[in-house]
C-alpha cells in the first residue's frame, strides 16, 4: 500500500512498526528522536493504547456489539492483571452485559420527587462555551452544575451584584443545604460590589479578599465543582461575575471534566489551595469593621486608614518572612547583631523592623526577660517617624507605645524613642549613656555616611543595630557597609520583587551589535576603558543600529524617559551628540558637571523636555526617577551588582508606564568575560539552569516580563558560557598555577566557581594541590577514591553536625565506637556511607573509619570544607524533638543513604539501600516519605508536576504509590498513624539530579494526616509540625 509522505513539523508520536517503515523513507539527518521519559511514559503509553482501543471497538462484529466490546476490554484487563497484580485486580473486570452508574442518592426518593438535576454538558465531557446561539451560555451552565456539586471553589477578580443575582436562587439553595462555597476575589479597580460579598457571607459562603490596591496578581475567572463521586468539573475563562459576562458578552470559557482532563483539574485545585492559604487573601466576614475597610479599599472614602488598620493582625508577606528568617539565622548561627536589610521602596521595611522587634524576647536568648527592649528608631523626616511609630503600635497592639523626638517634641520616659537625626544632633551625648538603647533601628540607612548620623552611630553601643535601606550605595562613593562588617544581611531579590508586583516588569532585548571585543586587552579583571571608548566612538554603524533598534522597540520615542550607560565621558558625549542629530533630545552628564546641572537635567527628563541622559557611572546608584521607562546598556557590564543597579534605575513603579524597556547591545566578548554572572543575578539558579533557560528562550519569567536575545546574541552568550569557566581539569590547573598557592575558599572566589563545579572538575582539592606541587607528603592509597566522594558532602547544612565532625576529624585516631552514643555512631555511619558508598567496600563501621582516618590529607580537606559550609549556612535547622537517637534536623538536607543511616536502616548488618519513594522503619515505627517534585528531567512536565506539592507553609499534598488503597494496611497506617503510635516524616527535593550530581532531600519533619481523596494512588493532605522556611517554600509550592 502506497503511503503519503509524512508532513514536516513537530511531533510527539510514539514509534510503531508502521511509523518506523514510514520514517525509513526520510533521510536520518532530517529526523529527531528521543527516548521516553520514565516519569511521563505511563501517561503517553496509556494514551496510545486508549487511541487504539477507541479505533478497534467500533469494528468488532457480532449480534451484540456492546457485549463484544466489553469482552475485549475484560481480556485486556486480564493481561494487565497478569503483568501488574498489585495494581490491577479481578474486581476491575466489567460486568457483561454492563450498565453505567449515574447516581447514588443519600435517601430514597418520595413519590413524584425528582433526582438531582444533571448538567446539560455530560460530566465526562469537556467543551468550549462562547455564549453562541444554540449552546448554553456560561450563566446557564453554571446554574446546572450547582445542584450536583458537593463543594464549590470560585476564583474571580470582580464580583458584581448584577452577575451574582443571576445565580442567586441556585446559590441560595446550594448554601442552605450546608454545602461549602469558597470565594477568592480582589478590590482591584474598585469593581467588586460589597453587596455581593455581604450576601454570599450571609448565606454561609467563605470569602477571602486581596486588599492590595497598588497591584493585582489575580486576573483569573474560574469555578471548580467538586463531587464526592470523583466526577469533578471546572470552568476557566474570561467571564467575571457580571451580567454581560454570564449571558451575552463575547466571552470564552472552557468547561473541563476531571475524567477527561485530570491533570488540569489537579493543577487548578493545587493553585486554589495555595492561594487560599496565602496571606495576601484575608478572610471577609462582613462585620461592620470589615465593611468599612473594604469600602475604603475601593476608594469610596478618602480618610486616613491607620486607625482602622491598627485593629487588624499584621502578618508578613512571604518575602518579608524570608528576610525575617535570614535575620534570625545571621544572629543565632553566626552571632552577627549588626544587620543591614536592603529592599525596594514600598516593600514594607518598617513593618519588617516592627515584626523583628516584637519577637526579640521570644526568639533570641540575648533579649529574654525584656518584653520590649529599649529602642531608638532614627529617620530623617517627621512624616516617616510618625508613620513608623504608628506601624510599631499596630504590630505590638499598644496604642501608647513609643515617644517622638522631633520638632521640639521630647520624650518623657526615654524607653522607646522615635527620633529625627536633626533632633538627635541637638542633644548632648553625655545626657544619654552609650548603652542606653538595646536596639537601634535606622531607616534609610544610606544617609548614615553623613556627619549628622555618623556621630551618633559611632557613639551608641546597642546590642542590636538594624539598618534599613532601598540602596546600600551612595552617589558620593561613601560606604555604609562598615557598620555591618561589610555584609548585607538580607536583601529582597529582584526576582521576588518582580514576582510580587513590587517593581515594574521589564522587556529586555539582547541585540548583537557586530563589535568584536575578544581581542581587546584584559587587565585587572576587565576591559581597558580607553580601548572600548575608542571602538564605540569610532563606529557609526553601531550607532545606526542603536537608533534603528530604539525606534523598533520603544513604542513612542517622544514619550521616552531613558538612561544610557556608557563606557567613558567621550562615549557619553558622542552618543548625546548623535542622538540630538537624529532629533532626539539628549544630554551627557559626567562627574565634572555641578550638582545644579545634574539636578536640572533630571527634572527636564521627568518633565519630558529631555528624552535621554547618557552617563558613565553617575547613575549606577543613588537615583530615584520612577518615570524612567527605557534603559540603554551601551557597554559590556560583567559585574552582577552594577548590572542590577543599572536595571534597577528603571524598575520603580509609576502610573504612566506599564513596563521598562531594556536594550542591551552585545558584542563578541573576551574569553574571560562572564555573561552568566549578571544573568544569574537576575534569574537565579546555577550555571546549568541558566544554560537550560537560555536554550529554551527563558520560559519561566515573572508575569509581564520578557527576555529576548536575537539569534547571534544567544550564540555569543552560549559560547561565552562554555569558555568563561574551566570545562576541563587541565584548564583548572592552569588557573590555579596562575593564581599561586591559596586556600580553597580563595580559589573558589577568584574563579567564581561553585563547590559543585569545582569538585566535578578537580576531583578534590587535595589532588589539585598534589598536581601543582603544593602538597608533597605521601598520598594514601584510598586518597583519590575518597577525594572524589567529598562532593557528596557539600550539601550538609546542619551546623551542629558539621562542628561535631570538625572537632573529631582533628583528632589523631578514629573514634572508639564503644564509647560513642547511639546518636554519635549514626552520625559516623552517615559520614561513611557518603564517602565509601553503600556497596560492600567495608563490612564494619570501625573498619571504614580506620581506613578513612589514615587518609590525613582528605581529613584536612574535609575540615576546610566543613568550615566553609558552616560559614555559608543561611537558614536555621531545628531538632526533630524525638526521644529516638536520630541525628536529623528539620530543614536540613540529607541524601537517602544518610537518612536511612540516621534511622539505623543502614548498618554493619544491613547494606541494602531502598530506592522506593516510601520506607517503613519498624524500630522507630516511622513512614519515611521521599518526594521528588519534578519526576521528569524536562524543564516542565504538566503530567507529573501536580502530584506532590506544598499547599501552604504548613500543609503538603502527597500522592501515595500507585497501588496503595485507603483500605490496605499501608493506607490505614497513613490515616490512623497517630492512634497507632507511628510517625510520618517527609523528605522533599526539587529534582533527582542537577549537573549530574544526585540532589539531597530537605527534611520537612513530622507530618500529621488531615484528609485524603481517591485510591490507587491516595491523595493525602499532611499538616507539618514546622512551617517550611520562606526561602525554600517557592520551590516546593505549586503557586506562589
Amino acid at each position: 500500500m502506497v503511503q503519503e509522505p509524512l508532513p514536516t513539523g513537530l511531533y510527539e508520536q510514539l514509534i510503531s512498526l508502521g511509523l518506523q517503515r514510514q520514517l525509513q523513507q526520510v533521510p536520518t539527518n532530517r529526523i529527531d528522536l528521543e527516548n521516553l521519559d520514565p516519569a511521563e511514559a505511563p501517561q503517553q503509553l496509556a494514551h496510545y493504547l486508549r487511541s487504539l482501543v477507541a479505533i478497534a471497538l467500533p469494528h468488532l462484529s457480532g449480534k451484540n456489539k456492546v457485549e463484544a466490546q466489553i469482552e475485549l476490554i475484560n481480556r485486556l484487563v486480564e493481561v494487565l492483571q497478569t503483568a501488574a497484580p498489585k495494581a490491577i485486580v479481578t474486581d476491575d473486570q466489567l460486568l457483561n452485559p454492563s450498565q453505567r452508574l449515574t447516581e447514588i442518592r443519600s435517601h430514597r426518593l418520595l413519590p413524584g420527587q425528582a433526582g438531582v438535576s444533571r448538567p446539560l454538558i455530560p460530566l465526562s465531557d469537556s467543551t468550549l462555551l462562547v455564549n453562541a446561539t444554540g449552546e448554553p451560555n456560561v450563566g446557564q451552565a453554571l446554574q446546572q452544575e450547582l445542584p450536583s456539586a458537593d463543594r464549590v471553589d470560585l476564583l474571580c477578580a470582580f464580583i458584581k451584584w448584577s452577575g451574582l443575582r443571576l445565580l442567586q436562587d441556585r446559590l441560595k439553595t446550594y448554601l442552605e443545604s450546608g454545602r461549602s462555597l469558597r470565594v477568592l476575589t480582589t478590590v482591584y479597580l474598585g469593581a467588586t460590589d460589597r453587596r455581593a460579598l455581604d450576601w454570599l457571607v450571609g448565606q454561609g459562603a467563605e470569602v477571602r479578599v486581596s486588599y492590595d490596591t497598588r497591584r493585582t496578581r489575580l486576573h483569573a475567572k474560574a469555578w471548580f465543582f467538586h463531587r464526592q463521586s470523583g466526577y469533578d468539573t471546572a470552568y476557566i475563562g474570561s467571564s467575571n461575575l457580571s451580567t454581560a459576562a454570564l449571558q451575552d458578552g463575547l466571552e470564552w470559557n472552557v468547561r473541563l471534566s476531571g475524567v477527561d482532563n485530570p491533570g488540569i483539574l489537579s493543577k487548578f485545585q493545587a493553585a486554589f489551595e495555595s492561594y487560599w492559604e496565602e496571606g495576601e487573601f484575608e478572610p471577609y466576614r462582613a462585620s461592620e469593621q470589615e465593611q468599612h475597610r473594604f469600602d475604603r479599599a475601593l476608594g469610596r472614602e478618602q480618610s486616613d486608614t491607620s486607625a482602622t488598620i491598627a485593629f487588624f493582625d499584621i502578618h508578613p508577606y512571604a518575602y518579608q518572612q524570608e528576610i525575617l528568617e535570614r535575620l534570625q539565622a545571621e544572629r543565632l548561627l553566626h552571632d552577627r547583631w549588626r544587620n543591614l536589610v536592603v529592599a525596594a521602596t514600598g516593600t514594607g521595611k518598617t513593618v519588617m523592623a516592627a515584626l523583628d522587634y516584637a519577637r526579640l524576647s521570644r526568639d533570641f536568648p540575648k533579649f529574654a526577660g525584656t518584653a520590649l527592649p529599649r529602642l531608638l528608631f532614627v529617620a530623617h523626616r517627621k512624616e516617616i517617624l510618625q508613620q513608623s511609630l504608628s506601624t510599631f503600635r499596630m504590630v505590638l497592639k499598644q496604642g501608647d507605645f513609643g515617644e517622638l523626638l522631633v520638632d521640639g517634641q521630647r520624650p518623657q520616659q526615654w524607653q522607646h524613642v522615635f527620633a529625627s537625626v536633626q533632633s538627635l544632633a541637638g542633644l548632648d551625648p553625655n545626657q544619654l549613656a552609650a548603652d542606653r538603647f538595646a536596639v537601634v533601628i535606622v531607616d534609610e540607612f544610606h544617609h548614615a555616611a553623613a556627619d549628622s548620623y555618623r556621630h551618633w552611630l559611632d557613639y551608641l553601643q546597642p546590642q542590636l543595630l538594624l539598618g534599613l535601606t532601598a540602596t546600600p550605595e551612595r552617589s558620593d562613593g561613601e560606604t555604609i557597609l562598615n557598620w555591618f562588617d561589610n555584609r548585607i544581611t538580607a536583601e529582597l531579590r529582584l526576582w521576588t520583587a518582580l514576582d510580587q508586583g513590587l517593581l515594574c516588569p521589564f522587556h529586555y532585548f539582547g541585540i548583537h551589535d557586530s563589535t568584536d571585543l575578544s581581542r581587546l586587552q584584559w587587565r585587572r579583571g576587565g576591559y581597558v576603558s580607553e580601548e572600548l571608548s575608542a571602538l564605540y566612538t569610532g563606529d557609526d554603524a553601531r550607532l545606526r543600529l542603536i537608533l534603528k533598534e530604539l525606534f523598533d522597540k520603544v513604542p513612542d520615542v517622544s514619550r521616552m524617559r531613558a538612561l544610557g550607560f556608557c563606557v567613558s565621558v567621550e562615549h557619553a558625549h558622542y552618543m548625546a551628540h548623535k542622538f540630538q542629530t537624529a532629533g532626539i533630545s539628549a544630554i551627557a552628564l559626567d562627574g565634572s558637571c555641578d550638582r545644579h546641572t545634574r539636578r536640572e537635567a533630571i527634572q527636564q527628563l521627568r518633565r519630558g523636555e529631555l528624552q535621554i541622559i547618557f552617563a558613565v557611572d553617575l547613575f549606577n546608584e543613588g537615583l530615584d526617577i520612577p518615570e524612567i521607562n527605557t534603559i540603554l546598556l551601551l557597554r559590556p557590564t560583567e559585574s552582577a551588582t552594577v548590572f542590577l543597579q543599572q536595571l534597577g534605575r528603571g524598575l520603580r513603579l509609576h502610573p504612566d508606564k506599564d513596563c521598562l524597556t531594556v536594550l542591551d547591545f552585545i558584542g563578541q566578548a573576551h574569553r574571560q568575560f562572564r555573561y552568566d554572572w549578571r544573568y544569574r543575578a537576575l534569574l537565579g539558579g546555577s550555571r546549568q539552569q541558566f544554560k537550560e533557560q537560555l536554550e529554551q528562550e527563558f520560559p519561566f519569567l515573572p508575569a509581564g516580563c520578557s527576555l529576548q536575545l536575537d539569534r547571534v546574541a544567544q550564540r555569543i552568550i552560549l559560547d561565552n558560557l562554555k569558555q568563561s569557566l574551566p570545562s576541563r581539569r587541565s584548564q583548572l590547573l592552569q588557573e590555579a598555577a596562575r593564581l599561586g598557592r591559596c586556600s580553597l575558599p580563595e580559589f573558589l572566589t577568584a574563579l567564581g566557581l561553585e563547590l559543585a563545579d569545582f569538585y566535578r572538575l578537580a576531583g578534590s582539592w587535595t589532588r589539585l594541590q598534589r598536581d601543582l606541587g603544593w602538597r608533597r607528603d605521601s598520598p594514601h592509597p584510598d586518597e583519590d577514591r575518597l577525594g572524589r566522594a567529598i562532593a557528596n558532602l557539600s550539601h550538609i547544612d546542619d551546623p551542629q553536625r558539621l562542628q561535631f565532625y570538625q572537632q573529631q576529624l582533628s583528632q589523631p585516631t578514629p573514634p572508639d565506637l564503644q564509647h560513642c552514643s547511639s546518636r554519635e555512631q549514626r552520625l559516623w555511619q552517615m559520614l561513611m556511607v557518603q564517602v565509601w558508598g553503600t556497596g560492600k567496600q567495608y563490612v564494619a563501621l570501625s573498619e571504614a573509619l580506620s581506613r578513612f582516618w589514615a587518609a590525613i590529607a582528605i581529613r584536612e580537606e574535609l575540615q576546610a570544607l566543613f568550615e566553609l559550609l558552616v560559614e555559608s549556612t543561611d537558614h536555621l535547622v531545628r531538632p526533630l524533638s524525638w526521644t529516638q537517637p536520630i541525628p536529623l534536623r528539620v530543614h536540613g538536607h540529607y541524601s537517602r543513604a544518610e537518612i536511612l543511616a540516621a534511622f539505623g536502616a543502614l548498618n554493619d548488618q544491613q547494606r541494602y539501600l531502598s530506592r522506593e519513594g516510601v520506607y517503613f522503619e519498624p524500630t522507630s515505627q516511622s513512614d519515611l516519605l521521599f518526594v521528588t517534585l519534578k519526576k521528569s528531567e524536562k524543564l516542565f512536565s504538566p503530567t507529573t508536576r501536580y502530584n506532590d506539592y506544598a499547599i501552604s507553609p504548613t500543609e503538603f499534598h502527597w500522592a501515595s504509590q500507585s497501588t496503595t488503597r485507603a483500605t490496605s494496611p499501608t493506607g490505614q497506617r497513613y490515616i490512623h498513624h497517630r492512634d497507632r503510635g507511628s510517625h510520618v516524616i517527609l523528605f522533599v527535593r526539587e529534582s533527582r539530579q542537577q549537573n549530574g550530581q544526585t540532589l539531597p532531600f530537605l527534611c520537612l519533619g513530622f507530618a500529621d494526616y488531615v484528609s485524603h481523596q481517591g485510591d490507587r494512588p491516595m491523595a493525602i493532605r499532611w499538616r507539618l509540625h514546622h512551617p517550611i522556611p520562606a526561602a525554600l517554600y517557592p520551590t516546593i509550592a505549586i503557586a506562589v
